[in-house]
């Protein structure tokens, strides 16, 4: 039986990527229902259709492989999230799409379930926290970021410190809704109130970043 174990650990690095993408999927089956604490390596093995022997060739340990898995779901998401044009377009346009997509990412239930499950675990393993943070919110920012800094140096926004101005938008999208959902107050939200506060925090960013116009003097 060892030598069947071994056997297998030794081969399944060679797999590619379908072996892992197995794992992988196990694991996120596990962790969201049974949580960080409450997983085990048994329990995501078994979830996988693996060995413990092929887990094991792939991660170390369950921190390992919970960190892996939380940064590949936030790279994805932010990935799909941060799509803008090659040109720079219209600011007002481009932050409402945005803005739509953003909020209804993250108040998707598994997005939500996600959430809970890395801030139960974070206060003992902050590593955790801080590979959620700098896959997902963290990229947002940079990458919109780098979008407002674009419509800067071609004069459609008025920016001196693009990051702030990333944050202060997000902020603005998320209202008050993702905590209700977090914390269970509500379910979901409805579109149509998505929509219209994405549509005030749009018309709030714009009026702070927006070029000032100089006013021409009254004609003799």
């Amino acid at each position: 039986m060892e030598a069947e174990i071994i056997g297998e650990c030794e081969a399944s690095p060679n797999d590619g990527g379908a072996k892992r993408r197995q794992v992988m999927d196990g694991a996120r089956a596990v962790f969201l229902s049974a949580g960080f604490d409450g997983a085990s390596m048994n329990d995501i093995a078994r979830a996988a259709g693996v060995s413990k022997g092929t887990l094991y060739a792939y991660f170390d340990s369950k921190e390992q492989l919970f960190e892996a898995l939380i940064r590949e779901d936030k790279e994805h998401q932010a990935e799909r999230l941060c799509v803008f044009p090659r040109e720079g377009g219209d600011p007002g346009a481009l932050l409402r799409e945005f803005g739509r997509r953003l909020v209804e990412m993250i108040m998707r239930p598994d997005t939500v379930a996600q959430v809970r499950v890395v801030i139960a675990a974070t206060a003992k393993f902050p590593q955790l926290g801080r590979a959620f943070y700098d896959a997902g919110p963290r990229y947002g920012v940079q990458r919109l970021a780098a979008q407002l800094d674009a419509f800067a140096k071609t004069g459609a926004l008025e920016i001196v410190d693009a990051e702030l101005a990333a944050r202060q938008f997000i902020n603005l999208c998320c209202s008050d809704f993702h905590k209700q959902v977090l914390f269970g107050v509500v379910e979901s939200v409805p579109s149509s109130d998505i929509d219209a506060a994405v549509d005030a925090a749009v018309e709030f960013f714009l009026k702070a970043y927006r070029p000032t116009r100089a006013i021409a003097p009254p004609l003799p």
